[in-house]
């Protein structure tokens, strides 16, 4: 008989592009998200949660960003509906549900959504398959106050989650002016205006001298290849370039060069006259340049979006891995999109809403040192004889009725150092200890053990000696003396 091939050990890993969440790191996001709501709330804004899994057609063309179709996501076919897969965004479920259920919502629909999403697509340095998105849309409603409501929304959730003004600044652009400025460079061909599309979106990479080249013979990229360029005449690219570098010192004058680069274009006017109206709103509510500010130069989406544009940006440095200062850059993107929800229902819907990156608003908040990346672990009542586990869960539910996060040890009680360490691996502020010879005198042992710590990193004798790390208390006086010590650290 042949001897079966002993089958191999799974290995325990994450598959590639994903992570793990511990802690420290599950607590701040949980945090963010609840302030985010807050404020979103604050704002009239219904939550929503959708399914984690779409049909396939419901999401459309994927990532728009993306000409991958197929590819930029997780989909698998059922036998008996066809082909589904895992959101990739927030916004194509919205359009979905804004159809199927438009007799029964209120319009203007107003929602917020949280949760993950996930793509299909290579994975690099911190940038995952799944991560986690925060939305606000309103569907319905075609006023640019709606705009300017969303980008002072925006603002707003910033400063809440903790970057103060002057470390952010929310920026304003418009598909429609672009639409104005491909109008005056006279392209018919459809390939060709995607290809200035295309290109358009490399600015903040290859400036402006790098824009005019690829859209003229094209350029060499920094390995040394060369990369064909659109094959415009330098007139043509002239109004491009005019657009893209428009922004002047003030709102006003902004405007001016837009119009300048927009010429007679009857589209380019409306959607300069958009961002003047979301501009004098904004100013009217008292948001200034400081925080919000009109910025032609914001080109991500512009292919998807159908209006105005925003981006949120953090303006602080920060140090990359090889220690070189850097912008943090962008951490929300939203605009105007009136064509998703026509998909459905054969009529046009407006639409404008943003989506914050909570992960990367986390990093940002942990690389200058506003997130500590810890969390305080529970009181743990050590275990001294395991026959009076009975007195031991009695100690943790009177402080759990107070309040206090707490646990009793359930491991073996047998090597008390074993407790202690257990106790210090969960970052716990204090350890309760009670032997028969403090039962039977009604007292407990309270160990402080932050302050140990504290003792082991330097703290002098005398310092030590004035705030004992381990004080001996009145069994009925436990929650009181442990709060005072969880107050003290």
């Amino acid at each position: 008989m042949a001897k079966q091939k002993k089958q191999p050990r799974p290995k325990a890993e994450t598959p590639k592009g994903f992570r793990d969440y511990f802690g420290a790191e599950v607590d701040e996001r949980n945090a963010m998200l609840a302030e985010i709501a807050r404020v979103y709330a604050l704002y009239g804004f219904d939550p929503l949660e959708t399914s984690g899994v779409e049909t396939v057609e419901a999401l459309g063309k994927f990532l728009p960003d993306v000409d991958r179709p197929n590819e930029g996501v997780f989909a698998w076919e059922e036998d008996d509906s066809g082909w589904v897969a895992l959101r990739y965004d927030l916004t194509a479920p919205l359009a979905r549900v804004a159809a199927q259920y438009r007799n029964d919502l209120p319009s203007p629909y107003r929602r917020y959504a949280m949760g993950p999403v996930w793509r299909n697509e290579k994975p690099g340095p911190g940038r995952f398959r799944q991560f986690y998105q925060c939305d606000a849309d309103t569907v319905g409603s075609a006023s640019p106050a709606a705009d300017a409501e969303i980008c002072a929304m925006l603002a707003d959730t910033l400063e809440a989650v903790g970057i103060p003004r002057g470390d952010y600044l929310v920026r304003i652009n418009n598909r429609k002016v672009l639409n104005g400025v491909l109008e005056c460079m006279g392209l018919a061909d459809e390939g060709q205006r995607d290809a200035v599309l295309r290109t358009i979106d490399k600015f903040d990479k290859v400036g402006e001298q790098g824009v005019r080249d690829l859209l003229g013979k094209g350029r060499k990229d920094d390995s040394g290849a060369f990369i064909d360029g659109v094959g415009l005449g330098e007139a043509q690219a002239d109004p491009v370039v005019a657009f893209l570098t428009s922004k002047a010192a003030s709102a006003e004058e902004t405007f001016v060069n837009l119009r300048a680069a927009v010429g007679e274009s009857a589209v380019g006017a409306e959607g300069i006259a958009e961002l003047e109206q979301i501009a004098a709103l904004l100013a009217a509510q008292g948001y200034g340049p400081d925080r919000i500010e009109v910025d032609p130069s914001v080109v991500r989406g512009l292919g998807y979006y159908t209006g105005p544009v925003f981006e949120a940006e953090l303006t602080f440095e920060i140090k990359d891995e090889k220690g070189r200062p850097r912008q943090f850059g962008s951490v929300a993107g939203g605009g105007r999109y009136d064509d998703l929800v026509k998909r459905f229902t054969g009529q046009a819907v407006p639409a404008t809403g943003v989506s914050i990156g909570v992960d990367r608003l986390l990093a940002a908040l942990r690389a200058k040192g506003r997130l500590s990346g810890e969390t305080r672990g529970p009181v743990v009542v050590t275990v001294m004889d395991r026959d009076r586990m009975a007195d031991y869960q009695a100690m943790v539910g009177e402080l759990r009725s107070a309040g206090i996060r707490a646990e009793v040890y359930l491991g073996n009680p047998k090597n008390f150092g074993n407790q202690l360490k257990y106790a210090d691996k969960r970052a716990s502020p204090v350890a309760v200890i009670q032997g028969g010879d403090e039962a039977e005198r009604g007292v407990v042992q309270l160990k402080d053990l932050v302050l140990g710590a504290n003792l082991a990193e330097g703290l002098t004798r005398e310092e030590w000696a004035e705030q004992p790390a381990q004080v001996e208390v009145s069994r009925t006086d436990l929650v009181a003396e442990v709060q005072k010590m969880l107050d003290r650290d």
